[in-house]
């Protein structure tokens, strides 16, 4: 079961990382093939930076489709 706080509304890719156990490729594999999350992209520095940012609704979707990693 995964507590968090109830007025955290976004979480970002390394709290979900941390959070559901799942490693960073698998979560943007999931993210990707089941439409969960949204693309996060920034400017800083000049480079582009992209990160993912997942609802409470897509952080229990994915703690349920996935089990923690091994690696």
């Amino acid at each position: 079961m995964l507590r968090v706080r109830s007025s955290q509304k976004l979480f970002t890719e390394a709290e979900v990382v941390n959070l559901t156990g799942i490693c960073r490729e698998h979560l943007r594999r999931l993210a990707n093939e089941k439409h969960l999350g949204t693309m996060a992209t920034a400017l800083i520095a000049g480079e582009r930076a992209e990160s993912w940012l997942f609802s409470n609704s897509d952080l229990m979707i994915l703690s349920r489709l996935h089990t923690p990693c091994a690696h």
